[in-house]
């Protein structure tokens, strides 16, 4: 039932992201972990697509902001009117108001704009004049960005980058896939005639199972081998935050429980931490191009346990 319930969605998007399974059920443990996600690709490979199915499969409210070098905290978050018949500001709620939030090409913001969304993703709520909101649950970012050496972008902090509990890229398409996409057309407008899969309440109802799922001692010791190996790492300036640590936590519980078990083993780490781990790290400059390899070296030296 619980797998099901993945595959099903996940089958069903593959409809309009042909040979994109993998970003799909990825952007799926990220939603049902209460996490947000962060997609770096370059422009037109479907990122917008799957911000738009996930909130439709979901039967959830979409809300989209653009991000440019104009762009305003009070864009995202929403500003205070003066009501002239009642004598009194009055808050009109912006598009963060929303279950899913797509801010496509953040990095397009500038520094203090992308500064404005850190409340929103850490706490689940804004202040906005003193004053504190909450946001809808569930809520869920996924933020795009182009790569970091496009013209007009300004790279995310670390602050920032630590917030997204996994960084994925969905890449160019098979050539197969390409095919096909070529002999159907674009599928964007019956992408929001999509019938939801979950109702709200099931989908809250998963994500408090998943917080249930059994991490063992052993488990425990294990991730933190990995993430004491990060931080006394001679390639690395920083290591993994405890936040980092959670988020480790966080996926692997998900993919327990969409694997059918209420208990966390160390393929569920092993499976998920090339999209947790590396955007966390502050690598030294000479070793900036090697992120990957690193990491995956790092991981494969601490023992599993038995």
């Amino acid at each position: 039932m619980k797998s099901s319930i993945l595959k099903e969605i996940v089958s069903s998007l593959s409809f309009y992201l042909q040979g994109k399974e993998k970003a799909i059920e990825l952007t799926l443990i990220t939603f049902f972990s209460r996490g947000h996600l962060l997609i770096e690709d370059l422009p037109g490979l479907g990122k917008t697509t799957l911000a738009i199915g996930i909130a439709k499969i979901l039967g959830l409210d979409y809300g989209r902001i653009q991000g440019t070098s104009d762009l305003l905290p009070s864009d995202i978050l929403g500003v205070s009117v003066f009501n002239k018949e009642k004598s009194q500001f009055e808050f009109k709620p912006g598009p963060i108001f929303n279950n899913v939030i797509l801010v496509d090409e953040i990095n397009r913001s500038t520094p203090k704009t992308q500064s404005a969304l850190l409340e929103a993703m850490g706490e689940k709520q804004i202040t906005v004049d003193g004053n504190t909101y909450k946001l809808p649950k569930p809520f869920f970012v996924i933020a795009t960005q182009n790569p970091s050496q496009h013209y007009g972008t300004f790279p995310l902090p670390e602050s920032q980058l630590d917030r997204f509990l996994i960084k994925i890229s969905i890449g160019y398409p098979s050539r197969e896939a390409e095919k096909e996409i070529i002999k159907g057309g674009s599928k964007r407008e019956s992408l929001y005639q999509i019938e939801p899969i979950l109702t709200k309440d099931e989908i809250l109802k998963i994500q408090d199972e998943i917080t249930k799922v059994y991490v063992s001692d052993k488990i425990a010791d294990y991730i933190l081998d990995i993430v004491w190996a990060t931080r006394e790492s001679k390639y690395l300036e920083a290591g993994l935050s405890t936040r980092g640590t959670l988020a480790i936590v966080s996926a692997a519980k998900t993919n327990a429980y969409f694997e059918g078990r209420d208990y966390v083993i160390p393929e569920d780490i092993k499976k998920l931490y090339p999209y947790v781990i590396p955007h966390r790290l502050i690598f030294k400059p000479e070793f900036e191009a090697q992120k990957q390899e690193i990491v995956k070296w790092i991981v494969e030296n601490i023992p599993i346990p038995l």
